[in-house]
Parts: C-alpha cells; sequence; structure tokens
C-alpha cells in the first residue's frame, strides 16, 4: 500500500504554495497530485490555479516525490495540446509524472468555453478517443488522425517522454466503457468510490461498492488478455462515507479494509481550512508518517 496526497491549487506560489509541495516530499507521500479544472465547487470564488503551472513549478521544488494530475478530462483538454505539455512536464520532472484522467463531469468546466455540457454518452465518446489519439501522442514521434471529435495533422513530439514508453495513465472509470480503456491503456485506476452509496449509503455500503468496482475491472483486463494486477488500484478519498482523517486509528481501519478490497493507493485531500476538506493538520501529519507502519504494510 502507498500513501499519496492531492494538494489543490488554491495557495499563491509565494505565499504558501511552494512550501506545501515541500512538506509532501518531506513527509513521504508517494505522489502528489493536484485537481486539473478551471475552477472546482465551492472553490469557484475563490483562488484557484492552473494544474500545469502548478505542477512545473513543484517538479522544480521537490526532487523525489511523484507529481501528477486528479484527474484531467477532455472538458476544456485537446489531446495535442495536452500532449505537448505533458512532455514539457515530464522533461522538467525528470520523470515523476502520472497522468490521472477521467471523462469529466457537468460541472464548471463543460461550459466554462461556452459549449453545452455533454451528456454522460457524449462524455464517454469524446474519452473513448481522447485516451488512445494521446497515447499515439505520447509514444510516436509524428501523428496525424481523423476522428469524430478530435483530428491531428503532422504533429511531431520530439524528442517524446523522459518515460518510456510514456508516461503512465491513471484512469478514472466506473462504468464498462471506462474500465475497458483502463485495461487497455492505463498503468494505473483510480477510483472515488460509490456516487450513490457516498450520497445515502453507510462506509461498509461503499467499502462493498468499492470491492465490486474492483471486480469488473478484473473483468475486463481479463476481457484484454491482461493481468489486472499489472493496474494500481487507486482510492482518491472525500467522497465516501468515511471520515480516514479524523484519526490514526480511522485512517488504519479504512486502509486495512480498502487494501483488503484491492486497493493499492490511497490518496488523502491536503487539509484546507474553512472548505469541504477541512481537517486537522496535526493528524493529517501523523497519517502521513505512523499510518503505513500501524498498517503492517
Amino acid at each position: 500500500m502507498r500513501l499519496s496526497t492531492v494538494i489543490l491549487p488554491v495557495r499563491r506560489w509565494s505565499e504558501g504554495g511552494r512550501e506545501v509541495w515541500q512538506r509532501a516530499e518531506e513527509l513521504g507521500f508517494h505522489t502528489a497530485y493536484t485537481y486539473d479544472h478551471l475552477s472546482w465547487r465551492s472553490f469557484r470564488d475563490g483562488p484557484w490555479f492552473g494544474a500545469v503551472p502548478t505542477l512545473t513549478a513543484a517538479a522544480a521544488a521537490t526532487s523525489r516525490m511523484r507529481l501528477g494530475t486528479l484527474v484531467t478530462s477532455p472538458n476544456f483538454r485537446h489531446p495535442v495540446t495536452l500532449a505537448k505539455e505533458l512532455i514539457s512536464l515530464d522533461d522538467i520532472s525528470d520523470g515523476r509524472i502520472t497522468l490521472g484522467i477521467g471523462a469529466g463531469g457537468s460541472g464548471f468546466d463543460a461550459t466554462a468555453l461556452g459549449q453545452e455540457p455533454w451528456t454522460p454518452r457524449e462524455r464517454a465518446d469524446h474519452f473513448g478517443e481522447f485516451v488512445p489519439l494521446l497515447d499515439r501522442l505520447l509514444t510516436q514521434d509524428v501523428v496525424s488522425y481523423e476522428g469524430v471529435h478530435y483530428r491531428a495533422h503532422e504533429v511531431r513530439n520530439i524528442p517524446g517522454c523522459v518515460q518510456r514508453p510514456r508516461l503512465p495513465f491513471a484512469i478514472a472509470a466506473t462504468g464498462p466503457r471506462g474500465m475497458r480503456l483502463a485495461a487497455g491503456y492505463g498503468q494505473a485506476w483510480v477510483t472515488t468510490g460509490d456516487p450513490k452509496a457516498a450520497a445515502t449509503g453507510t462506509a461498509a455500503e461503499s467499502l462493498e461498492a468499492v470491492r465490486g468496482q474492483v471486480e469488473r475491472l478484473g473483468k475486463a483486463c481479463a476481457e484484454a488478455g491482461r493481468d489486472t494486477g499489472e493496474l494500481e488500484k487507486i482510492m482518491l478519498t472525500g467522497f465516501t462515507p468515511d471520515r480516514p482523517l479524523d484519526s490514526v486509528d480511522a485512517f488504519v481501519d479504512f486502509a486495512g479494509a480498502h487494501a483488503e478490497a484491492g486497493i493499492d493507493e490511497i490518496v488523502l485531500h491536503w487539509p484546507i481550512d474553512g472548505s469541504v476538506f477541512e481537517a486537522d493538520l496535526s493528524v493529517f501529519e501523523r497519517i502521513a508518517g505512523e499510518g503505513l507502519a500501524q498498517l503492517g504494510r
């Protein structure tokens, strides 16, 4: 089991932003991710910075910890421009970048460019074209492509990623089409749990839902002729009935149960006062220092 964190891009770099990323590395987190949104829910009317510049700065301020998005989506990204940014970011970080990627939702990003929000099927259709094209752009020097939703004309991406054949994809998916993409293109799979269990269920029901998701991922991998053990299983916390940041013991119980369900990596939100991610920073740091040791992993 690995322990990671997600640091929302809400702090000016000169006013604590740099220090948070450096502290995450000091605490020994495996990866520090950030959201790739133009804005997000209750943070919409407050500070919010871009993911790629933030990760570029974080790459310069750290040296060991992996970095990544959790998650990027097609809502306002195009594979051609995203690929160029990712290759640059992978180079600057000396090969420490993971791309968390999902189909996106119906939030602010979905309409920020003036378009009508896509239906769930339209999001899945875009995602199903976005991921394979991005894979090609990150692994081939020259790419041309004519699709339903995306085009690329003699796009050059030289010298490619530091990580070979490309930086890893962590694909967020719960439905069958997304699971197939994870099985086909992912080096990791991401879940936030089951939204229904989060809204009205118990912690036990949420855990059972995650266990079912892992089983469905296994079936998708089997259909793709792939060993499910090749994919890391990542759990982004904060969207289930559980409260793993209440205490070290609460985290150990949560992490142990989810490890048994097949999860390999737990991601905790860095505490933000006065927000939905408010938590005791001292407890959070104790979890980072003691949680996995108490779990015996």
